[in-house]
C-alpha cells in the first residue's frame, strides 16, 4: 500500500530561555496595536507591570478556572470588545490558552459563545490574532487547533481550525517557578500526547518522529526537572518535549488514555495530566505492538514493559493517584460507561468497550 499522509503546521514557532521579551516585537510584526492579554491569576500583576515597556497591552484578563469556564470566555470577549483589542494574548497554562483560543475566536465577530460552544452555530470566518505562551511544559496547547471548555458540569474538547494560535512563544525560564506537582502532572500530559499520537490509529510519519523525540526527552528529565526546578536545561527539555507532544498528536488527536481522563477528571476531580497518567501505563500494556517495541528501542528502552514501569515510577515519586482506591468511592458502571463512549476512544489502536475498562481498571488495585 502506498503511503499517503496530510501535515500542517501554520504557527510560527519562537524558542528560547529569554524570548519573552519579544512579545512587544511580534504583538507588532502581527500589525496589532491594542491586544487583551489573558492570563493566570498570580501573573496579572506581572503583566500589568509590562504594560510599561509594551503599550499595545490595553487590558488584562486573569479571571481563568482551573478547569476553563465558557463564563471565562464570555467575560474576556466582553472586555475584547469594550478595550477594542485587535489581538488576543494567551500567557499561561492550557487553561489559559484555551480561554483565550476561544476568545479570539468569538469576540471579532461578536459571535454568540453559548451556540458555539454547543454546536448549534459554526464558528466566525474571521478572527483575531492570537498568540501564546505557555508557562508550564505539557500541554502542547500552543500548537494545536483544540480548546477544552466547561460550560458547568458539561466539559467538551472542540477541535477548530480557527483555535489554532497564530504565534507561540515558548520561554522555558518561565516555568522554572512551576511547583514540583504540577511539574509531574503537565510532564506526564507532554508523554501521553506523545505516545497516543503515535499509537493513534491517526498515525503519520512526521507526527511519529516528534513523538519518539517528545519519550525520549520526558523520559530523560521529567525526574530531574521535578526534584530540582531550578535546572533550566531540564526546564528548556520539558518545555521541547511539550512542543513535540502538542505536534505529536495535533493531527492524530489522542486516544484511551485521554478519553479515561474526562470522566476521571469531572467525577474525581483529578487534575488533568494527573488523569491522563492514571491509565496511561495500562494503556502501553494494553497497545503494546511491534511499532511501541520500536519507540522504546529508539529512546534506550528494552521494550514497553520497562517504558509502562518508568511511568508508574514517575507517578509514585510525585505522590499521584494510582489505585481506585486513591479514587475514594467509585462508581465503575458510570466511570466505563463515560470513558467508552468519549470519541477519543476509538482512535485507540485496541478496541476497548466498557467490559475491556471494567477490567483494566479492575487491575489498578
Amino acid at each position: 500500500m502506498a503511503l499517503e499522509f496530510l501535515h500542517r503546521q501554520p504557527v510560527k514557532i519562537r524558542f528560547g530561555s529569554g524570548s519573552i521579551k519579544k512579545l512587544g516585537e511580534e504583538i507588532k510584526t502581527l500589525g496589532a496595536v491594542r491586544c487583551l492579554v489573558v492570563c493566570d491569576r498570580f501573573l496579572k500583576a506581572t503583566v500589568e507591570a509590562m504594560q510599561g515597556e509594551i503599550p499595545e497591552i490595553a487590558a488584562v484578563f486573569s479571571d481563568v478556572e482551573e478547569n476553563p469556564q465558557l463564563s471565562g470566555v464570555i467575560e474576556a470577549t466582553k472586555l475584547a470588545q469594550k478595550t477594542q483589542v485587535d489581538a488576543i494574548v494567551g500567557i499561561g497554562g492550557g487553561s489559559t490558552m484555551d480561554t483565550a483560543k476561544f476568545t479570539a475566536a468569538i469576540a471579532r465577530e461578536n459571535a454568540d459563545a453559548l451556540a458555539c460552544f454547543k454546536g448549534e452555530c459554526p464558528f466566525p470566518k474571521t478572527r483575531f490574532p492570537m498568540i501564546a505562551v505557555p508557562t508550564t511544559a505539557g500541554t502542547g496547547s500552543e500548537v494545536t487547533q483544540v480548546s477544552v471548555i466547561s460550560h458547568g458540569r458539561e466539559k467538551k474538547t472542540i477541535n477548530n481550525p480557527v483555535f489554532m494560535p497564530t504565534l507561540a512563544i515558548i520561554d522555558p525560564a518561565l516555568t522554572l517557578t512551576v511547583p514540583p506537582r504540577t511539574t509531574m502532572n503537565t510532564g506526564l500530559d507532554a508523554m501521553a500526547h506523545a505516545l497516543e499520537g503515535y499509537w493513534s490509529k491517526n498515525h503519520q510519519p512526521i507526527s511519529d518522529l516528534t513523538a519518539i523525540e517528545a519519550v525520549r526527552l520526558v523520559l530523560e528529565n521529567l525526574e530531574t526537572a521535578y526534584r530540582d526546578g531550578s535546572n533550566l536545561k531540564a526546564r528548556e527539555n520539558m518545555s521541547l518535549a511539550a512542543l513535540l507532544g502538542g505536534m505529536s498528536f495535533a493531527l492524530p488527536k489522542t486516544a484511551g488514555s485521554h478519553a479515561c481522563s474526562y470522566p476521571l477528571s469531572e467525577d474525581y476531580h483529578l487534575p488533568h495530566g494527573e488523569a491522563c497518567a492514571f491509565t496511561l501505563d495500562s494503556f502501553v500494556r494494553i497497545n503494546a505492538d511491534e511499532r511501541l517495541e520500536t519507540l522504546c528501542r529508539r529512546v534506550g528502552l528494552s521494550g514497553t514493559d520497562e517504558l509502562a514501569d518508568r511511568i508508574k515510577a514517575l507517578k509514585k515519586l510525585a505522590g499521584l493517584k494510582m489505585t481506585l482506591s486513591d479514587l475514594g468511592e467509585v462508581d465503575m458502571d458510570k466511570l466505563c460507561r463515560d470513558a467508552a463512549k468519549h470519541p477519543l476512544m476509538g482512535n485507540n489502536p485496541v478496541p476497548m468497550d466498557e467490559s475491556a475498562l471494567r477490567r483494566m481498571f479492575e487491575a489498578l488495585q
